[in-house]
């Protein structure tokens, strides 16, 4: 009983949200409510605590969407200004094969966008452009979906992480600094273990997002997988590339960039071969004749109906190194803030640039803002220095700052109450009266003696299910990252290759989350088809699942067994 009612917080975001398809912003409250009044009656939690422990989680949410805002602000203020537009026609014009577009812009532009706005994103503004280049409107977002899986680990600037480990695993402090890391050093070390692990699965992403495409999008009446062999180097090369900047990223330079970086070079390096001649298939696959599509592939905007961005005037328009200096501008910034250490301790420990409040109403529990360290900063530096390069008028500014608050308004909503739901569960045991362990602990060890040591190779479905759940690898992480790490402990496991495996399946999670499917479905005409785009991606999420599982559970007892 104690552990059904420790999870009941859980269960009634997945009734609320899956079972009766309330939205985020309507259930999220509703889960509070539920981890309130649980906390109240069973954990005998003061309602001082409660308060403290939801302010706390306010505060971590502030943080959070700070940095959406700013992803937002510099996405609009591209879309504004024409630069995206500028970005697509770039990758549109490489190649004329289908498969090759989906390799250049589901998987390179895809996760680029996903390492710099994330939140739904990537299938936003992906789908649209492929739509427009021709692709069946079904086609065009379940290939979105699946390319941009492998950076949603690192989300927005490392959201997930930067956030995602560091909220729930602050309740563990003594246990990590007993361990001989801090709880930011920890983060950084199992993010680094995150890219390892996601990476080594995460290569044959660009070569599952091409086979689904040519083996459901192919003939109606004879499908077949055989169109995919003559691109398989290249689907395998572009894997690699990316895969190979993505982890040294997260390893050497921190959470914020691994997405970034790894599209950017990744993406160049495939462009420059393919202009080269390298890996170019000597056949060009192209979809069925249009007349021989069935209904459920297309909604009520043609294919082709959009803007033909390849067929931009490249001379008319503004150069590709205007239109990326903004995102060039971000990364330096970013890498000056997390590399130069005198820089990036100066801005948390600043009066002024950290807002701390210690002993929130009387109790023991503390929050911060770090708002000067926090990527949001920086990413709402480089939509201003967008501002000059682009020439934009002040209508232009207007409306992208404009949308950019109209977007973020249910995310804010949904964020703060799952953030203070989570971090009641977390310090549900830490008031001096707890009759038990925190809900969190509690959850854990059920799961650890029902599983036992078979549980690595379950971490990343826990992972998937909380973003499939919430529509966010953020939130999964927060919400789970704290009982895997218990789950490891009682285990005896490495807990930085267990939260690790947590995000690799909250990955995957994403091509699946409901209202990530939704909102892609919506951009291309096509609503309704929310059940068909979740069944096709099943096929990329199983392989996941399995693949990481597997990778997880040798790592953990193979490999690295030494790690904390």
């Amino acid at each position: 009983m104690t552990a059904l009612l420790a999870a009941a917080p859980i269960l009634v975001i997945a009734i609320l949200l899956v079972g009766f398809l309330w939205p985020a912003v309507k259930a999220m409250p509703v889960a509070w409510l539920a981890a309130a009044g649980i906390a109240y009656v069973m954990w005998q939690m003061p309602p001082a605590w409660i308060a403290a422990a939801s302010l706390s989680g306010v505060m971590t949410a502030i943080e959070i969407l700070w940095i959406v805002f700013g992803a937002l602000v510099l996405l609009y203020t591209l879309i504004r200004s024409g630069a995206v537009d500028r970005i697509n026609a770039g990758f549109a014009q490489i190649s004329e094969d289908r498969r090759v577009q989906v390799v250049v812009l589901a998987f390179f532009l895809a996760t680029f966008l996903e390492g710099v706005a994330g939140f739904g994103t990537p299938a936003a503004v992906v789908a649209p452009l492929l739509l427009a280049l021709g692709f069946p409107a079904l086609a065009a977002v379940v290939a979105a979906l699946i390319g941009h899986a492998v950076a949603t680990t690192f989300g927005a600037v490392g959201t997930p992480v930067v956030v995602g480990y560091n909220a729930p695993l602050g309740v563990f402090e003594e246990t990590i600094v007993a361990a001989g890391f801090s709880v930011t050093e920890y983060a950084a070390a199992a993010a680094g273990w995150t890219a390892v692990l996601n990476g080594t699965v995460g290569i044959f992403m660009p070569l599952f997002a091409v086979g689904v495409t040519v083996y459901f999008f192919g003939s109606p009446d004879k499908r077949s997988l055989a169109p995919l062999w003559s691109v398989l180097p290249l689907c395998l090369f572009s894997g690699v590339v990316f895969v190979v900047p993505y982890v040294l990223a997260a390893w050497f330079i921190g959470p914020e960039l691994p997405s970034v970086i790894g599209a950017m070079i990744g993406g160049a390096i495939v462009v420059l071969a393919l202009r080269a001649g390298y890996f170019e298939p000597k056949d060009t696959w192209e979809f069925p004749p249009r007349e021989e599509w069935p209904d459920y592939w297309i909604g009520t905007i043609e294919p082709g109906s959009g803007e033909d961005t390849a067929a931009i005037d490249t001379e008319r328009s503004m150069s590709l190194l205007r239109a990326w200096a903004p995102y060039l501008i971000l990364v330096i910034l970013l890498i000056g803030t997390r590399v130069i250490e005198p820089v990036g301790s100066a801005l948390r420990d600043t009066p002024g640039l950290a807002l701390l409040w210690d002993g929130i109403l009387g109790t023991e529990l503390s929050g911060s803002i770090e708002w000067a360290y926090v990527p949001g900063t920086w990413l709402v530096c480089s939509a201003l220095a967008a501002i000059p390069i682009y020439g934009m008028t002040r209508e232009q500014i207007g409306d992208a700052w404009r949308e950019a608050g109209q977007k973020i308004i249910s995310p804010a909503i949904a964020l703060v109450f799952v953030i203070a739901m989570v971090d009641i569960m977390l310090e549900t045991g830490a008031h001096p009266d707890a009759p038990l362990e925190s809900m969190i602990v509690v959850l854990a060890d059920m799961t650890a003696t029902a599983i036992g040591p078979a549980y690595a190779m379950v971490a990343p479905t826990v992972g998937a299910l909380g973003s499939f759940i919430a529509g966010s690898i953020t939130v999964s992480n927060i919400t789970f990252v704290g009982f895997q790490f218990e789950v490891a402990q009682t285990l005896g496991l490495p807990t930085q290759l267990i939260v690790a495996g947590q995000a690799l399946g909250a990955a995957i999670g994403n091509v699946v989350a409901i209202h990530n499917v939704i909102a892609a479905l919506a951009t291309v005409g096509l609503v309704g088809e929310t059940g068909r785009v979740i069944r096709l991606n099943l096929i990329p999420l199983l392989f996941y699942l399995l693949a990481g599982g597997l990778v997880v559970t040798l790592a953990a007892y193979v490999f690295f067994t030494g790690l904390f």
